[in-house]
């Protein structure tokens, strides 16, 4: 089995992309599925022509590289960074808010509020109460920043 694949080289520069692509779900930082681009990308050249193993290795190199210099961050904004009204709707629906605070905190100590169904974790620079009603103030991550409603 392993000689066949290497006999072939189509068929391994296919299973590698594909195994780049998988560990690409695994690693973040989305520059894992440009290797597999390339990888992808040399075996359709193996598949058309017979390259000698040194230039389909730079076969690989060279599309990896390209594609990711080309491609990474039009990729990102596209399908991870969306700025446009999606994020500011995802922003209103936080800020402005009413909460109910579930243990005691504020300054230093971080607490939990209740938002929406979810607890979330929270902090506040006020000594906010267990029960008492809370104003998210900001969103960040998976912590609100909230302060005692008046």
């Amino acid at each position: 089995m392993i000689t066949s694949i290497f006999s072939r080289p189509e068929i391994f520069w296919f299973v590698l992309g594909l195994g780049l692509f998988l560990l690409e779900l695994v690693i973040p930082g989305f520059f894992i599925f440009f290797f597999g681009l390339g990888a992808w990308v040399t075996a359709l050249v193996c598949l058309i022509g017979q390259p000698v193993t040194n230039l389909q290795i730079i076969i690989f190199a060279i599309t990896s590289i390209i594609s990711l210099i080309a491609l990474r961050r039009i990729i990102q904004r596209k399908f991870f960074y969306s700025k446009g009204t999606q994020s500011e709707d995802v922003e209103d629906e936080f800020t402005g808010k009413e909460a109910l605070a579930t243990i005691d905190f504020g300054g230093l100590k971080k607490g939990k509020v209740e938002f929406k169904g979810t607890t979330w974790t929270s902090e506040s620079a006020s000594e906010i109460k267990e029960g008492q009603r809370v104003i998210i103030i900001e969103k960040d991550s998976f912590n609100l920043i909230v302060e005692p409603k008046k």
